[in-house]
């Protein structure tokens, strides 16, 4: 069955999000979990199968704007406030909020995607993209995630696979 358009796919091996649309497809580098592919709440994984984009947080805000709790903090990322808080894992610029699909795979119980609180969010730009080191989010370079924000609506599908 064909998909609908738009719609995104992301290969963990491989470290690539591609975002297809009806009139080509983009490719771009991302990090996914550092522990692996994995559904289980607590796993540090990223969730394989499909899921949809539930909620997209942070339209209009500037790139770098650090996100606590999918609420922006007032604060801007720079190196300085890194060195500040080194223990944070920074939510940058765009959060695209994913809901899985799939019951006992990636959807309620101790599997849900939502719950995790997993997201394709921006990251700081010094951070080493195309390996896995996120803590179970697919994370992206801030201009393509907004990129990638404003080309795709709630509701869109995403497929994660190994």
């Amino acid at each position: 069955m064909p998909q609908p358009f738009p719609h995104i796919e992301v290969d963990i091996g491989r470290q690539r999000l591609r975002l297809i649309e009806a009139h080509g497809v983009e490719e771009f580098t991302v990090s996914t979990a550092a522990n692996g592919a994995g559904e289980f709440s607590g796993s540090e994984c990223t969730p394989r199968g499909k899921h949809v984009i539930r909620a997209k947080i942070g339209a209009g805000k500037v790139e770098n704007t650090v996100f606590v709790g999918r609420r922006p903090t007032g604060e801007i990322y720079t190196p300085e406030l890194a060195r500040q808080f080194p223990q944070r894992d920074w939510i940058l610029t765009r959060i695209l909020w994913l809901s899985g699909l799939e019951p006992g795979c990636n959807r309620l119980g101790r599997v849900d995607t939502m719950h995790r609180y997993i997201y394709i969010h921006g990251c700081p730009d010094g951070d080493r993209l195309g390996v896995p080191n996120s803590h179970g989010c697919i994370k992206m370079h801030n201009r393509d995630v907004i990129r990638l924000f404003e080309r795709v609506p709630s509701g869109t599908l995403v497929s994660i696979h190994e």
